[in-house]
């Protein structure tokens, strides 16, 4: 009679994060070599804390950034129903990821000075750039200036979705008079990169120019703004 033996099988169960090597542990990594030292992935597992049954929470970020690329900016063009579809990432930890993204642009917008004055096309680009080109959905926002182009505020008009928004431009003259500005420059996002604009950028503008004409305002441009860069209607002598 043949006898078989059973082999015994080798431990192949996921490591949790404390089993893993000193180096490999994002918060002993980070207070031996200081933050800096630590992969994206790994400042998420800082933030996010616990991973799932088997899985630590390391590897857990690794696949959330490998789900975008390895790139912060693609996962900012996530919405939370589209972050909720990663495995592993459920209703709070897909709100700290929001909540870390918005610390992101609130930071880059206090790189500004409390009332930059505009005087280009590119200062419209630093100042709205962080809220709105990375964004899946269409927005439309109105900066408001004083008499010396100096911000007043920055207003959103309309969002949309990811390839129109319904412009309103008494809602642009409205938030103009309440503010007291002189003059203004709307500017909007194209999710899909296109920088080129439509029928409808186009009737935007002469919609809104025709409207600063009757209430005696200065429309100083109308941008459009993707991640690779920004278009220019007064640069392109289209105003």
């Amino acid at each position: 009679m043949e006898v078989r033996i059973y082999e015994a099988q080798a431990d192949v169960r996921p490591k949790t994060v404390k089993e893993l090597d000193v180096d490999d542990q994002p918060r002993e990594k980070a207070e031996k070599y200081g933050c800096g030292s630590l992969s994206t992935a790994d400042l998420w597992a800082l933030i996010l804390r616990t991973g799932l049954p088997g899985k630590p929470i390391t590897e857990l970020c690794r696949d959330l950034m490998r789900e975008n690329d390895g790139r912060l900016h693609n996962l900012e063009r996530r919405d939370r129903r589209e972050i909720l579809q990663i495995k592993g990432i459920g209703k709070t930890k897909a709100i700290q990821i929001e909540a870390v993204l918005e610390i992101v642009r609130r930071y880059c917008n206090e790189e500004l000075s409390e009332r930059p004055v505009i005087s280009c096309a590119n200062d419209i680009d630093r100042l709205m750039r962080h809220r709105i080109a990375n964004l899946g959905h269409e927005e439309i926002w109105v900066v408001l200036l004083n008499r010396k182009n100096a911000v007043i505020s920055t207003r959103r008009i309309t969002s949309g979705s990811a390839t129109a928004s319904v412009f309103d431009v008494k809602a642009v003259m409205k938030n103009a008079i309440l503010e007291n500005a002189e003059g203004l420059v709307l500017c909007h996002n194209h999710p899909s990169g296109n920088l080129r604009p439509s029928v409808q950028d186009d009737q935007i503008t002469r919609a809104c120019r025709e409207a600063c004409e009757t209430l005696q305002l200065r429309m100083l441009d109308h941008l459009i703004i993707a991640p690779q860069g920004y278009y220019s209607y007064l640069d392109e002598s289209r105003l």
